[in-house]
């Protein structure tokens, strides 16, 4: 069976609400696609983390007793395909158990993770327990711009459980998220993913919530970067036609172009966070006005069907007129609400990427901005030395940061590498 990724899996679910935007508030189908964040807990310091930057108060974690039962009560429901993320899932002990029982309910079974702590032995125990695919992330081709990115000495080990993922006869999925730093590189990340005899390698430019958000001004490459490396990905792609499959998941900041988020809120997904928070996509945690039910108190099947929060989006009653005018909102859902809150302060508000919002000019202004420090600075060198960058202001995932993020008198944020990222 081909592993999806989960941009292919989106697209593949793009359709499956059909005309459900026609409808005021739609009965919702089944949550086709179920993402447990088994944890929080990370050995990388990525500066692009989607995890909320609060994540540092949310430390708790489903018992794996309460995993199982989610899961149960998801594939009651229709649910098919699983996702098992972090943080690194890898860090629970339970993760072979989690599989099994998975398997035996029959989802497809895809684990994303960094590969820290994935031996030859886990792999093996993954894949009699009945683990699909593993997407393994690399931060670039590159040992030093991979070690700096995610502040960890990874880049080796990463090496090596791509051997391990590709000997135990897994689909190689490889996953880089791209930015101004390593968009440079994207023809040698793509003939890396090649000698690794990856049969999928998503490259995905990065969004901007959570981490990337408070990095936002660092990370985005001008429009130039973009087109260039886009052509190079294009190159790839036909010489590659029918060995490897690249997808280019394109940032919607220059797309000028709504995207169906999630297929359409409460559609079809469903994010279950490690402490049993239920959530309509991997970012709306940090939404205000919301009280995010809890697995530990609901069922999957009230929590899908009655809650506010899965609710509140669905449909076009909440659109605003720009929207709801559009012939394309029934294709695109009203686009992205986090997006909409962050750019903007109102989650209610027409996302602002679209052209037609009044919001537009402060997508625009990012963009500008982009444009002109890359013409103010030097090109990427290919060989990144790790703590060259300190001074341009990144903010990296840690739980310091994380704490002074949600209580600003408990510290200052460090925009520097962590210690022993050197």
């Amino acid at each position: 069976m081909n592993a999806p990724t989960e941009a292919q899996t989106l697209d593949m679910l793009q359709t499956a609400p059909a005309g459900a935007a026609a409808l005021s508030r739609p009965t919702p189908g089944a949550p086709m696609w179920l993402l447990a964040e088994l944890t929080y807990r990370c050995p990388l310091h990525c500066v692009f983390c989607s995890n909320p930057t609060d994540y540092a108060a949310h430390s708790a974690e489903l018992s794996t007793e309460d995993w199982l039962r989610v899961f149960r009560e998801a594939r009651a429901m229709g649910a098919v395909q699983l996702g098992l993320s972090g943080g690194e899932p890898l860090l629970r002990d339970d993760l072979e158990l989690l599989v099994a029982e998975a398997r035996k309910l029959g989802f497809y079974i895809n684990l994303i993770t960094s590969g820290i702590g994935l031996t030859e032995k886990r792999a093996a125990s993954l894949k009699e327990a009945g683990l699909d695919h593993i997407q393994l992330s690399f931060q670039d081709s590159t040992k030093e711009l991979n070690d700096f990115l995610s502040s960890t000495r990874t880049f080796d080990h990463k090496n090596k459980v791509a051997a391990i993922i590709k000997a135990q006869g897994y689909p190689m999925v490889l996953n880089c998220v791209m930015h101004r730093y390593n968009l440079p590189h994207v023809g040698r990340i793509i003939e890396m993913a090649e000698r690794m005899g990856a049969e999928f390698l998503e490259l995905a430019n990065t969004q901007y919530y959570g981490w990337a958000w408070h990095n936002r001004a660092a990370l985005m490459p001008s429009h130039a970067e973009l087109i260039a490396a886009e052509e190079v990905v294009d190159s790839h792609r036909a010489r590659l036609a029918g060995r490897m499959k690249i997808l280019w998941v394109s940032p919607d900041y220059y797309d000028a172009k709504v995207k169906p988020c999630m297929a359409g809120w409460g559609a079809v997904f469903m994010v279950i966070a490690p402490d049993g928070v239920a959530l309509p996509c991997h970012s709306a945690r940090m939404l205000p006005g919301f009280d995010f039910p809890k697995v530990t108190e609901h069922s999957i099947a009230s929590i899908w069907r009655d809650s506010d929060a899965f609710n509140r989006y669905r449909g076009t009653g909440w659109m605003s007129e720009t929207c709801l005018s559009c012939d394309e909102h029934p294709k695109d859902f009203g686009g992205c609400r986090c997006q909409a809150f962050l750019v903007t302060g109102s989650a209610e508000a027409t996302d602002p990427v679209c052209p037609k919002s009044p919001d537009r000019h402060r997508i625009d202004a990012a963009i500008t901005a982009a444009d002109q420090a890359a013409g103010l600075s030097t090109p990427q060198p290919l060989r990144f030395v790790p703590g060259a960058a300190q001074g341009g202001g990144m903010l990296f995932r840690t739980d310091a940061n994380s704490r002074a993020l949600v209580a600003p008198d408990s510290g200052e944020v460090e925009f520097a590498a962590p210690e022993g990222a050197g």
